[in-house]
């Protein structure tokens, strides 16, 4: 191919996959304990000795990538080939104007270069699951501009439906009030969180327990009507194996035919959720409703 189509971590590519088909991804920061690591998809820190460390108190910090890390991801690609970035999304970080600023800069200096960047509205596996349908398309010969349209124009389609074990990580980010997670807590409530139209993420609901909240998931992913024929479904978790399969096998009887892979929400997105979050992601007929 005459282009290279790339990713970010935040974007929770299972390690197995990105070996698979070759997917340059770039790495984003986080530090734990006074320690600065990079998200290599669980090669560094593995996902349960990170969520086991915060267990036992330790609270990781994210942070976003400069121009300059960018330029030295994207530099030696467009030296020598196009480039198609497809990014999380803008609406949960500033770094995306480190991509941008980096695009310009780089244009200007390799004026016959095509170098795009789609930006997802999303992150974690729905994003997953667009840049795998993009990288078959890739893989299939299609032009860099018509894979780039494609993302574009499917990305509300990607979803993912969330919940939460623990509601201190959701008040520590600030996403809601110590009340409200003194409450929640006290009455066991599980939040139910989507990836929203305008790439934020939103509280849809509340539901008493843990069961139910993960039944919920399967239920409301069926009111967007995934295809099972284009995409598998991905069950995410946060180091809760049990849960996760419970999630699986409801989703598998709503989907007999569906592929179901089950994997990890990775150290970024985690620090942000907590361990326990586990999360029903897929592509589906219908757009994004909230």
């Amino acid at each position: 191919m005459d282009y290279i189509l790339m990713t970010d971590s935040d974007s929770d590519l299972p390690f197995h996959l990105k070996e698979q088909y070759d997917i340059p991804v770039v790495y984003m920061p986080y530090a734990l304990n006074g320690r600065e690591y990079f998200d290599d998809l669980g090669q560094t820190l593995n996902h349960k000795a990170y969520y086991d460390m915060m267990r036992e108190g330790a609270v990781p910090v994210t942070s976003a990538l400069n121009e300059e890390t960018y330029l030295e991801y994207f530099e030696p690609i467009l030296k020598e080939k196009d480039l198609l970035f497809i990014a999380f999304s803008s609406k949960l970080s500033s770094t995306i104007q480190a991509v941008y600023a980096a695009q310009e800069k780089l244009l200007k200096k390799y004026p016959e270069r095509k170098f795009v960047v789609v930006d997802t509205l999303s992150i974690s596996c729905p994003m997953t699951l667009l840049v795998l349908k993009a990288h078959e398309m890739y893989r299939a010969g299609a032009p860099l501009e018509e894979v780039a349209a494609w993302v574009e124009n499917n990305k509300l389609r990607c979803q993912g439906l969330f919940t939460v074990d623990d509601l201190k990580y959701l008040k520590r980010g600030g996403r809601i009030s110590a009340a409200a997670a003194t409450v929640g807590t006290m009455l066991d409530l599980k939040p139910i969180i989507v990836e929203a139209k305008d790439g934020t993420l939103q509280s849809i609901d509340k539901v008493r327990g843990r069961k139910k909240a993960i039944a919920y998931l399967a239920d409301k992913m069926m009111e967007f009507e995934p295809d099972p024929k284009e995409s598998p479904i991905i069950i995410l978790h946060a180091d809760a194996p049990e849960d996760a399969e419970r999630a699986r096998a409801m989703v598998s009887q709503k989907l007999p035919e569906a592929e179901v892979l089950v994997e990890n929400v990775g150290p970024v997105i985690g620090a942000h959720c907590g361990p326990g979050t586990v999360a029903v992601c897929f592509l589906g007929t219908r757009q994004r409703t909230p």
